[in-house]
């Protein structure tokens, strides 16, 4: 009989060799399955796979259930992905999450976006880094921070998907940029803005020979190697603050604010959604709300109407 060790690990081997999924997803599976085979562990229940119910499960969910509902949506998926390939498989005979309703609300929130005045003031800080840096160094550092403000809000791409260009999926001369989404799902998106086509062309030909020995990828850190999702994370703070911005900025807020700022252009929500990369409407459907909230802001201060009241007597 099979353990719980022991399909876990064939599991992973599965999504990776054969649905050949990304690093990020594998390492978020296993975080999952590990939590679970501990929790068995710990709680004596059984680690025969085809032994494990209801009640173990559900007292899994329980114990995670201080989590946000995010994480705990993730966690079922994770499992039930697992037990889905073991049931096909013929290691065991039903899914025990089949006979199992679970329902997650997760709360409402819009995404947090910035207008153009907070995203002009952190081009103004990068740009204003790079005027300022003299050194070599210093020079190649502050060039490369500038690529990264002006690639995530061209492209309105993800952080990974940033990190994980290389040389080849941009072209210097035409501007069109190539990345590889979710799923391996691959869009083009077109840098149309002379200003970011002659930044990337500078960045390239000052780094092209650091570009090569990365293995290729076009934003590096100074070591030589690529630069992690982390980091950019860092750079994007770093520059918020330095712009005088006190909340939170991040590579996906960057991400909401590219797709809010072109509905607000009055660009087609169809478009927008290829330009993200949803592979569904419903997802994208999210940056009407922020519109709304921006339409309303706009008719509460701005409408005529405010102009005059019945209840102000007329002046004779």
């Amino acid at each position: 009989m099979n353990t719980v060790t022991a399909d876990i690990k064939e599991f992973i081997q599965h999504c990776v060799y054969e649905k050949n999924l990304s690093p990020r997803t594998i390492k978020s599976y296993k975080i999952d399955l590990v939590q679970f085979e501990q929790f068995l562990i710990k709680n004596s229940c059984t680690l025969i796979t085809s032994e494990i119910g209801k009640t173990d499960l559900r007292d899994f969910l329980d114990s995670v259930s201080e989590l946000k509902p995010k994480s705990i949506k993730r966690k079922v998926a994770t499992i039930r992905a697992m037990f889905n390939y073991l049931e096909f498989e013929d290691i065991i005979q039903v899914n025990p999450l089949r006979k199992m309703r679970i329902r997650i609300k997760e709360p409402k929130s819009l995404p947090k976006v910035m207008d153009i005045r907070e995203v002009g003031k952190i081009f103004r800080s990068a740009y204003n880094a790079k005027e300022k840096a003299a050194r070599t160094f210093s020079r190649f550092e502050a060039l490369r921070n500038v690529v990264v403000v002006e690639l995530l809000f061209a492209t309105g791409a993800r952080v990974s998907e940033i990190a994980g260009l290389k040389k080849e999926n941009i072209d210097i001369r035409t501007g069109a940029v190539s990345i590889k989404g979710k799923g391996d799902k691959e869009r083009l998106i077109q840098i149309c803005n002379k200003e970011t086509l002659k930044i990337l062309k500078d960045y390239y030909s000052l780094c092209r020979d650091k570009i090569n020995a990365s293995g290729g990828y076009f934003l590096i850190n100074r070591l030589g190697g690529r630069l992690s999702d982390q980091s950019i994370r860092k750079i994007i703070k770093n520059l918020s603050l330095d712009a005088g911005i006190q909340r939170h900025i991040t590579p996906h807020v960057f991400r909401h604010s590219f797709a809010t700022l072109l509905l607000e252009k009055d660009v087609d929500i169809k478009y927008i959604q290829l330009l993200l990369g949803h592979s569904s409407i419903m997802t994208t459907q999210i940056y009407t709300h922020v519109n709304r909230a921006k339409q309303k802001k706009i008719l509460r201060t701005k409408h005529p109407r405010k102009d005059f009241s019945m209840f102000t007597p007329l002046v004779i």
